[in-house]
């Protein structure tokens, strides 16, 4: 990519450095393709045969903080005076115009700008000839933002599963070790006291592995939904007599189901864990009656039904304004109850795998409102 370059009057053999960023003159340019280098998302340099700047959008501007005037027309490790993580000077390292004449650029690396501010770097050397001279250098710029988000939430996962680990299994490792040591010296009601203590752990960190692989399936795309006849109505019951025979009372919860329902193509074990993460979170963050309606969901084109709604109301306190657009997001907590933060996250991953939505708002009474929706998702022979 190029841009109008001429001879200097009198210099023949040199270059007139170009007063403008690259344009849409230039046959080979952008331009051809209707994209001008402004419009890019990442910072683009381009060097001349000579290693003089003849290119530098707009986001490269953003990236290194040099004003584009300043940029054009002046050498290419003057202008992005690179460093590796090590201290050594990018551009002698790499040397694009004299060294090997098969090398083709440079994989995408983390490099420092002046001032330590940390850049993602890739180029590209454009030869007249397989083996010739060096006609363009081409760099790319990428903002580590982006990356540092991600790395950051690595992090967090990790931390976050090192907390939710180190406790379950300390009480296990107490309990085995106390009954290994002191076995004669304990009555049968406490050895079982301990042993049920065990298996609530066990069943903790289970919990716990299960849900870094779903985020794992969903982050890749790989979540697999295995869609069987599911009765909703029937599956809510259930969830709701598991809490009471938890403790719960019954009046506590409120289920109101309108029939017919559409038949429902859905993975019964992941509609199960989807209810119950929304019933146990309005059951321990909410207050007062857990109201729970399943409801045709009508389709506004064909005026028919079009799968199935549940929503899932408590009384609380409900959720802020301002962490609504949060809710369905890594390591979210409503409260400073516990938890991984990571439920809602697989609620919604789950949700969307079945090609449905889910939306939170607030309930009627105040409290939090989790309303999702599943298409019907019959198998194609039954819809033929």
């Amino acid at each position: 990519m190029s841009v109008g370059t001429s001879r200097a009057p009198g210099a023949p053999g040199t270059l007139r450095r170009p007063a403008a960023r690259c344009g849409p003159g230039d046959p080979d340019a952008l331009a051809d393709l209707g994209v001008h280098p402004d419009d890019l998302p990442d910072g683009l340099v381009v060097a001349d045969e000579s290693g003089h700047v003849i290119c530098f959008n707009a986001a490269a501007v953003r990236i290194t903080a040099v004003p584009a005037a300043e940029a054009l027309g002046r050498p290419l490790e003057r202008v992005l005076p690179l460093e590796d993580l090590e201290g050594r000077r990018w551009w002698q390292l790499t040397d694009p115009y004299g060294g090997l004449a098969t090398r083709r650029g440079q994989p995408e690396r983390n490099l420092l700008l002046p001032g330590a501010r940390e850049v993602l770097v890739s180029a590209r050397y454009v030869r007249s000839a397989p083996t010739g001279p060096v006609r363009r250098v081409i760099v790319s710029l990428r903002d580590t933002e982006a990356r540092r988000r991600t790395e950051r939430s690595h992090a967090e996962l990790i931390a976050t599963v090192a907390h939710e680990l180190r406790s379950p299994l300390t009480s296990v490792k107490g309990f085995t070790a106390t009954l290994l040591a002191k076995w004669e010296r304990f009555t049968d009601d406490q050895k079982k006291l301990m042993l049920e203590t065990v298996d609530a752990d066990a069943n903790r960190v289970t919990r716990l592995i299960a849900e870094l692989l779903d985020i794992s399936r969903i982050d890749s795309g790989r979540l697999e939904v295995r869609r069987q006849p599911v009765d909703i109505g029937a599956a809510v019951g259930r969830h709701i007599q598991a809490h009471v025979a938890s403790g719960q009372a019954a009046d506590r919860f409120l289920i109101r189901v309108e029939h017919p329902l559409p038949d429902l193509w859905a993975d019964p074990d992941k509609i199960d864990q989807v209810l119950s993460n929304l019933l146990e979170n309005a059951v321990r963050h909410g207050e007062g009656t857990v109201t729970i309606d399943v409801m045709p969901s009508a389709s506004p084109r064909e005026r028919e039904d079009a799968g199935t709604s549940v929503t899932v109301s408590d009384e609380g306190p409900g959720i802020p304004e301002e962490s609504m657009n949060r809710v369905f997001t890594r390591f979210w907590r409503g409260s400073k109850r516990g938890g991984t933060g990571l439920g809602l996250y697989i609620v919604k991953g789950i949700v969307e795998a079945h090609g449905g939505t889910i939306t939170v708002g607030r309930a009627p009474r105040g409290g939090a409102q989790f309303r999702f929706t599943l298409p019907v998702g019959a198998p194609a022979y039954l819809t033929a």
